[in-house]
């Protein structure tokens, strides 16, 4: 039976934009991790800045971040380590998901879902903060009942970040 995008639906699936963001927030990375389907693709492709008409400004071979389920795991793990050294003293985060757009999926019991970020970050007792925005294309997919992320491309609207590392999940 396939998944049909209705109230109920947005409700659940904005439920869960929201939930994962507050486990990133929280720092509760396994936590996070447990709701990523074990095929997850992880994307944030690199953008360059292109004349009107020539593209979208995004290059296919090159990313800021191309991770699959283990390769994200392999990160966390290094993040509960003392050798995290671009997170000491750790970020605190703030992601703010809105604009949430649903379709139906390409497969049974999923559902392609857009939406726009801004995610704040500061370390320490800095005054100094990045602000991140951009355009998350995820696919959640039904798994006995739970959504899952089975699917995350993060289009920064930035060519040039300003954080010093990119030791965070969009």
């Amino acid at each position: 039976m396939k998944t049909e995008v209705n109230e109920r639906i947005f409700q659940e699936v904005s439920q869960f934009l929201y939930m994962e963001s507050a486990l990133l927030d929280d720092r509760d990375f396994r936590g996070w991790l447990d709701v990523l389907t074990k095929d997850i693709e992880y994307r944030v492709p690199l953008r360059v800045t292109k004349d009107e008409g020539q593209g979208p400004g995004f290059l296919a071979n090159m990313a800021i971040m191309d991770d699959t389920y283990r390769s994200l795991e392999v990160r966390i793990r290094r993040l509960e380590t003392e050798y995290s050294w671009a997170e000491i003293p750790p970020s605190r985060t703030r992601h703010y998901v809105t604009n949430i757009r649903i379709e139906q999926g390409t497969d049974e019991n999923s559902v392609q879902v857009k939406s726009n970020l801004l995610l704040y970050r500061s370390r320490g007792d800095s005054p100094l903060f990045d602000l991140l925005s951009g355009e998350r294309h995820d696919v959640l997919r039904l798994s006995d009942g739970q959504w899952r992320l089975a699917k995350r491309i993060v289009y920064l609207d930035q060519t040039t970040l300003s954080a010093h590392n990119v030791s965070f999940f969009f």
